[in-house]
């Protein structure tokens, strides 16, 4: 039976794709408010990859 779910590795993809991309829209933000949300979307972001990263190393496993 194949697995259709995404592994650890390629969200961790998707996690770092999204920091940079709120990172270049915070730094085109328009309103302070805005670059703040961007920010912290960014820090999210970063936050959810090393997470993802951690269950990587903790099950050693790179298809998980």
């Amino acid at each position: 039976m194949e697995d259709d779910a995404p592994t650890t590795q390629e969200l961790r993809a998707v996690q770092h794709e999204r920091q940079v991309s709120e990172q270049d829209a915070a730094t085109d933000a328009p309103t302070e408010s805005s670059e703040h949300a961007h920010r912290r979307r960014a820090d999210k972001a970063a936050y959810l990859e090393e997470k993802l990263a951690e269950q990587e190393r903790a099950l050693g496993d790179d298809d998980t």
